[in-house]
């Protein structure tokens, strides 16, 4: 095992070093779209510039992907003001899932949001509001605001020649598509209207979120609210992305192998699993959930201590997952982000599976660099004890996860209680175990 350590911290290193020259990519894209949208509120003061994308940056350079980035534009609303009429909620707290914003009939200082561009009058005669802010129509305003913008800053000269095309300002059903070049790369932006709210964060209902992270994380995170954004041409829904992408910035102030084990992966899924982003797979976020689940099922500092290990503490979350066909979302584990998704999962997890059993070619830069490759770690009988969780919840603890990480020869961990926890656990998972062990 000992000769696996150099290729496993030999690809991160690979992989550090493009990521100032991403950062650097992300901040000349970034500068153009903020000059652009200065512009959009220059002309519509409804639609508002948000400069605080830091934690964009940095997501941007721990990924390999190219998948497209989303660039949120706040609406100038007081969203207290709204009438938000919430469809499909699933339990009290849990906040709309899918909502409408109305105005109330007596609603005063919302004038501009009541403008025909955006708005619908309400037909029912009995109605608490006289209508409602429509998805539909203000993407299309913002479009032709961004257009505009595009052709004042060419004409005054306020964006370098070629880095924007309108031609690559699609209007889709949630979001605009728009291409930024930044250097020699293409960042491919979504742009998303959003309105923020302060309101419960759907599903924040249990002191195990709270496992691995700094004391008061996700209460401070959790206070700058949640955002609405389109979902159809009529409807809003919460959207926790902000959210999350706060609790990396979080788990990146942690000591240990964290966001290098997030780094790893994503850089393999990008080259191997997904064959260079041309083949439908995971995500970055889908690979970012994962890591969060990690850090909360393994909460102490010696779990993330060495590199290899740490990599295995969030792939035999991301197999579990995948086996059971189900992602829980980290705020609300009520919503599984694998469901209704066009992927292959079974051909997912069989490159993962394949990736965890003999890591070491994927972590090849170079022909050279590769020597014998051991023997697969573990038979492929694991998928069954992978299953579990499927049919018992209880099994999504770090009991179980342990006795995943020594299927997998990387379990290291000398605590009494929680080895003893693990052996329960294996006992009860023996029948299933043995065919692999």
């Amino acid at each position: 095992m000992a000769v696996q350590v150099p290729l496993w911290h030999h690809y991160l290193q690979a992989i550090r070093s493009r990521q100032a020259s991403r950062v650097q990519d992300f901040q000349r894209a970034e500068d153009v779209l903020l000059t652009l949208l200065e512009r959009v509120h220059a002309l519509d003061a409804r639609f508002l510039v948000d400069y605080s994308h830091h934690l964009e940056a940095f997501q941007f350079a721990l990924r390999s992907s190219e998948d497209p980035l989303d660039m949120q534009v706040l609406l100038q609303v007081d969203a207290n003001a709204l009438q938000i009429e919430e469809l499909g909620a699933t339990e009290p707290g849990d906040g709309p899932l899918l909502c409408r914003l109305g105005i109330p009939r007596e609603a005063t200082g919302l004038e501009p949001w009541m403008a025909e561009d955006v708005f619908s009058a309400c037909s029912e005669g009995n109605a608490k509001c006289c209508g409602y802010i429509m998805p539909s129509k203000v993407l299309h305003v913002l479009k032709d605001l961004l257009v505009a913008a595009m052709v004042h800053c060419k004409h005054h000269s306020l964006i370098a020649p070629g880095s924007l095309s309108a031609a690559s300002l699609q209007e889709e059903q949630l979001h605009l598509s728009l291409l930024v070049s930044s250097s020699w790369r293409k960042i491919h932006f979504n742009i998303v209207p959003v309105l923020r709210r302060k309101c419960v964060v759907p599903g924040l209902d249990g002191a195990r979120f709270t496992h691995g992270f700094p004391e008061g994380t996700l209460k401070r995170t959790v206070s700058h609210g949640v955002d609405l954004v389109p979902t159809s041409a009529q409807h809003w829904r919460v959207c926790s992305s902000y959210l999350l992408t706060r609790l990396l910035g979080e788990v990146g102030t942690l000591q240990g192998h964290r966001l290098d084990s997030l780094c790893l992966l994503d850089r393999v899924n990008h080259e191997h699993w997904r064959d260079g982003s041309r083949e439908p797979g995971l995500t970055f976020d889908h690979l970012k959930t994962v890591l969060l689940w990690a850090c909360s099922l393994f909460p102490e500092p010696e779990d993330w201590a060495e590199l290899q290990g740490s990599v295995y503490r969030v792939l035999v979350v991301l197999l579990c997952c995948l086996a059971t066909r189900t992602l829980p979302h980290f705020l609300h584990a009520g919503d599984d982000l694998l469901q209704g998704s066009s992927l292959d999962l079974g051909t997912i997890y069989r490159h993962v599976e394949g990736f965890a059993c003999q890591p070491e070619a994927a972590l090849c830069i170079h022909a050279t660099h590769l020597g014998h490759s051991p023997p697969p770690r573990v038979g492929h009988g694991v998928r069954a004890l992978l299953q579990l969780p499927a049919s018992d919840p209880a099994y999504w603890a770090t009991a179980y996860f342990d006795v995943l990480l020594d299927k997998f020869q990387v379990f290291t961990i000398q605590d009494k209680d929680r080895v003893t926890a693990m052996q329960s656990i294996f006992r009860k998972t023996k029948s299933l175990g043995s065919s692999d062990s």
